[in-house]
């Protein structure tokens, strides 16, 4: 009997229930896959509380790695025994085992194993689209990124030294902005104690950053256009803190700047950029240029403790339920 965390309602961590389910033969283009670690990510709280809304009673989470068991008609791209991963839709990734349609799922290489790809499939193409795609970027460009020493903070702290970035960063505590630095940030900002847009305006020599990746959301819209140069690019690729209120007129006020709002499905819907975006990762890790750093590890009976664990903001790198 395989076994799934579910919710009947939405709400704190408590509406997480551990529940036997069925996981029957794999259908035309399915397969079943047998987890061996499933990601641990923020936005799994957003459907536990019901900003982002599914219909009840569900399954959580939309990341895991583990092995192809079986496959239906249609499906010649995998078979069993292959090593897979995968991000993205339907919900129920929390869970020893699931059907599912063939189509997310991505071949592991040889170097990659299952504990690691769950902590960095959607972290990693999230960090490949927000570095190789939303933006021209060129080596001597100042960033700004919010949450610095986060799962996908470290990944994006790897990479843009790759491609010749400058780094700031933005940490809760000196541990993390000591995690953040090891990991190639080229400074660091206790946004706690000191003025986000003030510091960076002070790294800058007045000038701003080119681009800013903010995922926390309401609480540090204000400052991320502040730390703009002139006609900057502020990407808002997540809502820890909530929605940010943005006002057009604010936007010209800070330097005719430019916002996005971008989701990773829209970045990995076509399976040949998943596969770039993908292959280019899994690339970097294999070399040994990004190391995935995975702080926490839970097993999948304690998924209430984790996502308190996660809402505390104590967390750093990534991390991993184990089935």
């Amino acid at each position: 009997m395989a076994h799934a965390i579910r919710f009947h309602e939405t709400g704190g961590p408590e509406v997480l229930r551990l529940e036997s389910v069925t996981v029957g033969d794999p259908g035309p283009g399915q397969v079943r896959v047998r987890h061996e670690a499933v990601g641990l990510n923020f936005a799994d709280t957003y459907f536990r509380t019901g900003l982002y809304p599914a219909p009840l009673p569900a399954g959580l989470g939309v990341e895991a790695a583990g092995v192809v068991e079986a496959v239906g008609p249609g499906v010649t791209h995998l078979g069993p025994g292959d090593r897979v991963t995968y991000t993205g839709s339907p919900l129920g990734a929390y869970s020893t085992a699931r059907v599912m349609d063939a189509g997310p799922l991505i071949k592991l290489p040889d170097g990659i194993d299952c504990e690691t790809a769950a902590a960095m499939t959607m972290r990693g193409l999230t960090a490949s689209y927000l570095l190789r795609r939303i933006h021209p970027l060129k080596p001597g460009d100042t960033i700004l990124l919010h949450a610095a020493a986060g799962g996908v903070g470290l990944i994006v702290c790897q990479w843009a030294k790759l491609l010749g970035l400058t780094v700031i960063g933005t940490v809760s505590t000196e541990e993390k902005a000591a995690l953040a630095r090891a990991h190639g940030c080229d400074h660091t900002v206790l946004y706690r104690k000191e003025d986000v847009a003030e510091r960076v305006r002070e790294i800058t020599g007045g000038e701003g950053v080119t681009l800013v990746l903010d995922s926390i959301g309401k609480d540090t819209v204000e400052g991320s256009m502040a730390s703009l140069r002139r006609r900057g690019l502020l990407v808002c690729f997540g809502t820890a803190s909530g929605v940010p209120p943005l006002d057009a007129m604010k936007l010209a006020v800070h330097g005719s700047l430019f916002v996005t709002r971008p989701a990773l499905a829209d970045y990995i819907a076509d399976p040949a950029e998943r596969d770039a975006l993908a292959g280019e990762l899994f690339d970097h890790v294999t070399e040994g240029r990004i190391r995935i750093r995975i702080d926490q590890r839970y097993a999948l009976t304690d998924a209430v403790a984790a996502h308190r664990a996660l809402e505390s903001g104590l967390t750093t790198g990534s991390s991993v339920l184990i089935p």
